[in-house]
């Protein structure tokens, strides 16, 4: 974890971080940053993730989730994975934890929802909106220049009414079906192929204790503590970087191996 005696929580970050599914091959992701500037030159923006599978809000609610807390309180984090753009689905600005989150409301916040309460508002789009407003692009329209405002030291409620509950997509909490046994989900699988499990470190035994990870067509019982300590080609657990379980298979893809996709369900069994 970040060291956060050098963290001034009370100071206003002025940082912006953009999460989409645009992709970096076309005009998208540069025009948001131009509307940001445009409108208030001083603030900083950070890219955290550009290559959000096409509509995938379930990968996107992961990678912000694991991504925001290392950011310093006051950021406001905009997430464009919207493949209900133009219908009367809701944007909205959301605070938690001192972050602030600008977002279609469509589950995409789902995973931090599962990291404390959340405090929504419905972005009164009519005012707070490019004019004329697009029915295609309200990362341009409505995302990045509510962004700027709320950066730039705008109060939260200034931008719609509170808005109660948000859409939450199905819990990642893994659940113990009888003792001893876990259902979880899979929650992304890295460009390495890597299956990131939703069961925490805590629920994986010490090394000498027997399990069983179950995720399509591999079954794993051994451990490891880094990925260069398995023989090539062998299927292991591992704790990642973000403290889940990972299953992994050396110098190849365990997706590919597994034949499994994301949300796909993963067994945890302690013998």
């Amino acid at each position: 974890m970040l060291d956060t005696d050098m963290i001034d929580y009370n100071v206003s970050s002025r940082i912006i971080s953009l999460t989409t599914d645009f992709g970096l091959s076309g005009h998208y992701v540069g025009v948001m940053k131009g509307v940001i500037a445009s409108m208030d030159a001083t603030l900083r923006v950070i890219d955290i993730c550009h290559e959000i599978p096409a509509y995938s809000v379930a990968e996107g609610a992961f990678v912000i989730a694991q991504s925001c807390r290392f950011f310093p309180a006051g950021t406001v984090h905009v997430v464009v994975v919207d493949p209900g753009v133009g219908t009367s689905r809701r944007a909205i600005v959301v605070e938690s934890g001192g972050h602030y989150f600008v977002a279609p409301d469509n589950g995409v916040l789902s995973q931090v929802y599962e990291q404390g309460p959340l405090q929504p508002h419905v972005i009164d789009v009519e005012r707070h909106a490019l004019q004329p407003m697009s029915r295609t692009f309200h990362g341009r329209d409505v995302f990045a220049p509510v962004a700027a405002r709320l950066a730039a030291g705008r109060p939260i409620g200034e931008f719609g009414e509170p808005a109660g509950t948000c859409v939450q997509l199905p819990s990642t909490i893994p659940e113990e079906t009888v003792t001893g046994r876990w259902l979880g989900r899979i929650l992304t699988i890295d460009p390495f192929g890597n299956i990131v499990t939703s069961f925490r470190e805590k629920l994986l035994p010490p090394s000498g204790t027997s399990f069983l990870l179950l995720t399509g067509k591999l079954e794993v019982s051994t451990r490891a503590e880094a990925y260069g300590e398995a023989e090539l080609g062998a299927a292991f657990a591992i704790v990642g970087s973000s403290g889940y379980i990972e299953v992994s298979a050396a110098r190849q893809s365990a997706a590919k191996l597994a034949e499994v996709k994301v949300g796909d369900p993963v067994e945890l069994i302690l013998l």
